[in-house]
């Protein structure tokens, strides 16, 4: 009899914990979405060269990493699906607007997701995207770069070093954002 108390008790807890684990997993991704963002980004020491690659835009153009040799990156990888990714991209735009005619360039390497899907989501947009949004759909490249989540975004100098990591969303236009980029332009 005990142990049938015993397996009857494991079975309820098993039970609460996996209602528990289902209630976070349908809330988490809405609160995650809602949290502030951040603006810190890590310093990467020493710094670390980032091997070229190519990747093909909304468009079907290629573009490779060394285009963009000489100007200062933002290289952001994010997901239609992950809220912080979402939040963070009006930021990317404005600093990119900010900064552009100096030497800065933002490239969005969008992760799995379909050109259609992301066209569509783009249009739905408040701001509009005009920096290089390029599709690493078998993530290969996020997979080179060591990418463990969305979005996670690497700024690299002129020579194509990453200098600074940022993992989750972020507010990029950000004073102390600025301040770093000011100091590899």
């Amino acid at each position: 009899m005990s142990n049938c108390c015993r397996i009857s008790s494991v079975r309820r807890h098993l039970n609460e914990a996996l209602g528990a684990a289902l209630l976070w997993l349908l809330l988490a991704p809405a609160a995650i979405g809602a949290a502030e963002l951040g603006h810190e980004m890590t310093p990467v020491t020493p710094p670390q060269p980032v091997r070229d690659f190519e990747l093909r835009d909304i468009d079907d153009a290629v573009h490779r990493l060394s285009d963009f040799r000489g100007r200062v990156v933002m290289l952001n990888f994010w997901a239609t699906w992950c809220p912080p990714c979402v939040r963070e991209m009006p930021s990317l735009q404005r600093l990119y607007d900010k900064y552009r005619e100096r030497g800065l360039v933002v490239v969005a390497v969008n992760q799995f997701e379909d050109p259609d899907l992301v066209f569509e989501f783009t249009g739905r947009l408040d701001v509009d995207l005009t920096f290089p949004m390029l599709f690493d759909r078998e993530s290969r490249v996020a997979e080179q770069l060591g990418v463990m989540g969305l979005p996670t975004t690497y700024l690299l100098d002129t020579a194509g070093n990453i200098r600074f990591r940022a993992i989750g969303g972020r507010e990029f236009d950000h004073p102390e954002v600025e301040a770093l980029i000011e100091g590899l332009l």
